[in-house]
């Protein structure tokens, strides 16, 4: 079946923000997975073992809501449940990137919170869930990370990575990024003994 324009769209988008991601360090080697809705019942993902900074219209799959294959690689990324469950939880978001950020993952893995320091955290990550570790692929880590994004735009899954949402590639990708800005800014004031400090309240924008 041949590719419709909405998918080649899509893809050539996801495709920018994988090479990206990797040269800003977000995620390493064939980690991480990338994904958009294509309608009301069809996302696509990117397929197992791929490099995000490689990937070719040959590395995308797919998918109905219900888990099936439709179309292109036959073999989803083992995170697509994760993919899956965040449209299902949040059906306004028409982008899902399971990303590996360090710093974040790090505070989150040590029980400390990632703080919202600028203006930019502020407006465009709103807040953080966190959940607990569990396998990659696992019904357990696609369902509890969906119950976090039904309440937050960025997830940070403790010893493993985050998962962000968005209307739009752009905003999807600078919550990713703003996410780990917020955990390396977070973790510089810890090393200068700041423990307390955040973007103030009454200041705070209306979340993206």
């Amino acid at each position: 079946m041949p590719a419709t324009a909405r998918e080649d769209t899509v893809i050539s988008e996801l495709s920018g923000v994988g090479e990206d991601a990797v040269r800003r360090g977000l995620v390493l080697a064939s980690a991480g997975n990338l994904s958009a809705r294509l309608d009301e019942e069809r996302f696509v993902v990117t397929a197992s073992a791929t490099w995000l900074d490689r990937l070719t219209p040959g590395d995308f799959s797919v998918m109905h809501l219900d888990g099936r294959v439709l179309a292109g690689n036959p073999k989803p990324s083992s995170e697509w449940r994760l993919h899956q469950r965040a449209y299902q939880a949040r059906p306004d978001a028409g982008y899902v990137m399971h990303l590996h950020p360090r710093h974040a993952v790090l505070l989150a893995s040590i029980g400390a919170e990632i703080r919202l320091l600028t203006l930019d955290h502020a407006f465009y990550v709103g807040s953080i869930g966190i959940t607990p570790f569990y396998p990659n692929g696992s019904e357990e880590l696609a369902d509890t990370a969906a119950a976090e994004l039904a309440h937050h735009d960025c997830v940070v899954m403790q010893h493993h990575g985050c998962t962000v949402v968005g209307d739009s590639v752009e905003m999807t990708f600078r919550r990713a990024l703003n996410l780990e800005d917020a955990a390396r800014v977070t973790a510089l004031a810890l090393q200068l003994g700041d423990t307390d400090t955040r973007f103030p309240e009454e200041h705070r924008p209306e979340h993206a």
